[in-house]
């Protein structure tokens, strides 16, 4: 149902998430895959992109209401989120 969802072009991962099953899961999907290889490559690389997201996550987790998933309704828990990324975005700008 709904609007066809869209494809990553790209993904990000650490080591944590270096397996062979799911490189090629990526692969036969056609989404290009830049994951740290364990005992080879350092994560030094990956973490300008990491950074973003973790911070990004760290700023919602701050919002109680969305600690947990508390509402029973998807659209009132977007509703919520929309809500703290409004508030973060102009804390902010600020």
């Amino acid at each position: 149902r709904g609007p066809r969802r869209r494809r990553p072009g790209k993904l990000h991962a650490d080591k944590g998430y270096d397996y062979r099953h799911l490189r090629q899961w990526l692969s036969r999907r056609g989404i290009r895959h830049r994951i740290a290889r364990k005992g080879i490559e350092t994560s030094q690389r990956l973490g300008r992109h990491r950074w973003t997201i973790e911070r990004t996550m760290s700023w919602l987790a701050g919002c109680r209401r969305l600690h947990r998933r508390y509402e029973r309704k998807a659209d009132h828990f977007l509703a919520f989120t929309s809500i703290a990324c409004t508030l973060i975005c102009y804390r902010r700008l600020a």
